[in-house]
């Protein structure tokens, strides 16, 4: 049985040299409130004291904005811990919210859009640019407040968020870190003027719905097809394996390590060649960046899917660019193979976090595959494309966009439409990169040899699988010898996506 670290498949192949081979109906609109509860008072960086504030988390859109007060998903089996801040110099969520957000992201934000904001079109929207950045710029001592956006139709969502925080008079770095990091591409989306239709004028009509990460995701996209070639020519013959086990391992294989392609930590570079292969190196390097993995587990659930005629399967999409490549990859497996009847894609409904991927991203992901690859040079990827738009037109592949997976609460205070769809229709939910993991397990502090299953596997409303390569100081169901061994190779081995889990769990399905 093929592990997703293992570099061995069909006996002593490794990956590389395989890979060099040639009626989803919408949801109704509904609403849920959630209560969640957190300690106010701090020590250290961390929520300690036993005072306890009410929060009440909504999340809406047009899916979520009629739900039941009284809905409350499962919470997880273990206590849940405090959640992370960023208040402790040398810790990734410090040098996150008072460093990297100004000094890295915004800054390479207005460079790539720099055009746009000088012209005079961008006025407002470029001061309101500059006043975010300099708060960020003082984050210890800027207090969060409330968005100015009264009619957006996430404005309460926001306000019942950030209210506790901002009645506590709680900076940048003083609130949790889920909380203002999702904070930050929301107040820069304002800045822009991203949802005001306002009037007529000029600067209204350019600035509304205006994507300013859209160029560095295009540009991951443009460089993507020199690494995908090798994997679109192996997926393509994963349906005719004898082993489906080994075939659907090593096409969740590609979309795991697909994950380490963070746009907002590894930018990509549009001048660069799109025929350099840089994901096989990743590839021959999983055996040992593989801390814990759950294949078995995943592979026969799926194999028990295919043996009931396939199910749907949704995957809880993280990154555009070369990363949205390898979870179209599983997904073209999933269709092909017959363990998936239908594939459905949960999207950003706006942009964030850089390279985050919204349905638009994955039409035009599509559509340049498929129409504007050359079929000289890259003839596997080009009849993916195709393939992608077969699945598309015949709903085999949906997409569907929601506001719960642009805001900060957990998991756990799914809205109840949400909820409910997943758990009554869905049959396996991938949940993929770091960002999703950390709402996964409410960005908190919990132990990194807590069992998976006991954490998400009893709240979640379907099985689960979250294929993640760490990005941040927080982690689970990691066996303590693998976190000393991932410790001794690598100082930074929590943050710089060198390494990987697979957990997968049982879910709360009905």
């Amino acid at each position: 049985m093929m592990h997703l670290g293992v570099v061995r498949v069909l006996g002593l192949v490794s990956i590389v040299d395989l890979c060099r081979l040639n009626s989803l109906s919408p949801l109704s609109s509904s609403s849920i409130a959630a209560s969640a509860f957190m300690s106010v008072s701090r020590q250290k960086g961390k929520f300690v004291g036993s005072l306890k504030t009410e929060i009440s988390m909504s999340v809406s859109s047009d899916d979520n904005d009629n739900g039941k007060a009284d809905f409350k998903p499962p919470s997880p089996k273990l206590e849940i811990p405090d959640p992370l801040l960023s208040l402790t110099p040398g810790t990734w969520a410090f040098d996150t919210m008072s460093r990297r957000v100004h000094e890295d992201i915004l800054t390479r934000t207005y460079e790539e859009n720099k055009e746009e904001f000088e012209s005079p079109a961008f006025a407002t929207a470029k001061a309101n640019f500059f006043a975010l950045k300099s708060e960020l710029e003082n984050a210890a001592d800027t207090p969060l407040t409330h968005l100015d956006e009264t009619e957006a139709e996430d404005y309460q969502d926001w306000f019942k968020i950030l209210e506790p925080y901002v009645q506590n008079k709680d900076t940048w770095l003083s609130a949790p870190w889920m909380v203002t990091e999702f904070y930050v591409y929301r107040r820069l989306l304002q800045a822009l003027g991203y949802f005001s239709k306002g009037s007529n004028d000029k600067q209204d009509q350019i600035t509304f719905q205006y994507d300013p990460f859209v160029k560095q995701k295009r540009a991951g996209l443009y460089t993507s097809p020199g690494s995908a070639e090798a994997v679109m020519s192996k997926v393509e013959s994963l349906p005719e394996l004898k082993d489906q086990e080994e075939a659907c391992a090593l096409a969740a294989a590609f979309a795991l390590w697909g994950n380490k392609m963070d746009l907002s930590i590894w930018p990509a570079d549009v001048s660069s060649a799109s025929s350099v292969d840089v994901f096989t190196d990743i590839l021959d390097n999983a055996n040992d960046n593989l801390l814990h993995d759950d294949t078995d587990k995943l592979t026969q659930h799926c194999l028990s899917l295919l043996n009931k005629g396939g199910g749907r399967i949704d995957i809880i999409i993280d990154n555009a660019g070369f990363e949205l490549v390898t979870d179209l990859a599983l997904a073209d497996y999933l269709i092909a193979s017959g363990i998936a009847k239908v594939v459905n894609f949960q999207l950003k409904k706006h942009p964030t976090f850089v390279s985050d991927a919204m349905e638009t991203d994955l039409l035009e992901t599509v559509e340049f595959y498929a129409n504007e690859l050359s079929e000289q040079e890259y003839p596997a990827s080009k009849r993916a494309g195709q393939r992608w738009q077969q699945y598309l037109a015949q709903n085999k592949w949906t997409c569907h966009e929601n506001s719960f997976w642009v805001q900060p609460p957990p998991m756990w205070e799914m809205p109840q439409p949400l909820y409910q769809d997943l758990q009554q229709n869905c049959d396996l939910a991938f949940v993929k990169g770091d960002a999703n993991y950390r709402r996964l397990l409410g960005d908190c502090d919990w132990d990194y040899s807590a069992p998976f299953e006991d954490i998400v596997g009893t709240y979640f409303p379907c099985p689960v699988c979250a294929l993640r390569t760490l990005k941040a100081e927080i982690g689970c169901g990691m066996e303590i010898e693998q976190v000393q061994r991932a410790k001794s190779l690598d100082e930074n081995w929590m943050v710089n996506g060198r390494f990987g889990v697979v957990h997968f769990g049982t879910g709360n399905k009905k």
